[in-house]
């Protein structure tokens, strides 16, 4: 059976509207998606707010109740019957989310076993046929086929399967032979 591995932040969970809100509501701010065109939050943030934005995912409860990204529950469980799944997120460069994320992933996909999660730091330990993530960087080390989840900070990047919702991941692999 083939494996497909799957980022969490920005892939699965919406990380993003999380740090948007606690960065908004701490600076009186209205910074949204769309300003962030090619950018991360952190290089549009004056440096005196780099420290809070830090501190923001390191907040016992931040990675806790994160919004789903829409279908993919759906889409995962249809895979599923047909691929190893393996959730592969990187919570080592935040060690206090490693209980929520697990707690997260336990309420949202109970039927992806704890035994395929795979808190890391680096992914090009991953053996895969397929990585889903919203960083170029971790696609560049993957041995496997590369797919790209669309992000704001990831709009400019070019050279890569991309997608950009659950739906068009499941047409992607819809059309692979069975």
């Amino acid at each position: 059976m083939q494996r497909i591995c799957v980022d969490m932040d920005e892939v699965m969970a919406d990380t993003l509207a999380e740090h948007l809100r606690r960065y908004n509501q701490t600076f009186d701010e209205e910074v949204t998606p769309q300003d962030l065109a090619g950018k991360g939050l952190w290089e549009i943030a004056p440096l005196d707010r780099q420290q809070q934005l830090r501190a923001f995912l390191d907040a016992e409860d931040f990675f806790e109740d994160l919004a789903l990204m829409p279908d993919a529950q759906r889409v995962l469980k249809d895979l599923s019957t047909r691929f190893e799944i393996f959730i592969a997120t990187q919570a080592m460069t935040v060690p206090n989310s490693l209980g929520p994320k697990y707690r997260w992933l336990q309420r949202h996909f109970p039927f992806i076993p704890p035994t395929h999660y795979v808190f890391c730091g680096n992914k090009s330990i991953l053996r895969a046929d397929y990585l889903i993530d919203d960083l170029p960087r971790n696609l560049l080390r993957f041995e496997g086929q590369g797919i790209l989840y669309t992000a704001p900070h990831n709009l400019t990047a070019t050279g890569f399967v991309r997608v950009d919702n659950w739906q068009q991941v499941a047409d992607y692999f819809a059309i692979l032979p069975s």
